[in-house]
């Protein structure tokens, strides 16, 4: 599960730098102190419509969620994976708060096969 929690920190925080770089570089644009850019104007337009800016969506999660949810949404998975850091691996996983679910069914899968010293082609999820 280390692999997974690794995987889902270098996701999230990229989507968070990028976050981060641009708000700034936008900021500097309103400023006056750089040009305001094509990208920059479309994702002044995303913030002032309430909606996640393409930038930002081409590097995150899937999500139809406009951007207030959006970022309410995002907190909540960055403190689900900052606890799991934190504390260890949690006695209940949040599936849709990870960034890459499939990783970390796979990767249950395989901590399952370890474990009981089992091919993993012949473990699978049943659901009913």
């Amino acid at each position: 599960m280390n692999t997974v929690l690794t995987q889902e920190i270098i996701r999230y925080n990229r989507l968070l730098n990028m976050i981060h770089n641009s708000l700034q570089e936008l900021l500097k644009a309103m400023k006056g102190l750089v040009v305001l850019s094509q990208a920059l104007e479309e994702m002044s337009k995303s913030l002032f419509n309430n909606a996640v800016p393409v930038m930002w969506s081409k590097v995150a999660y899937p999500s139809l969620k406009p951007l207030a949810s959006w970022v309410l949404d995002l907190i909540q998975r960055v403190e689900f994976v900052q606890a799991w850091v934190d504390h260890g691996i949690p006695n209940v996983f949040w599936i849709s708060g990870f960034f890459f679910p499939q990783a970390f069914l796979t990767g249950t899968l395989q901590n399952f096969a370890r474990k009981y010293v089992i091919s993993i082609d012949t473990v699978s999820f049943g659901f009913q």
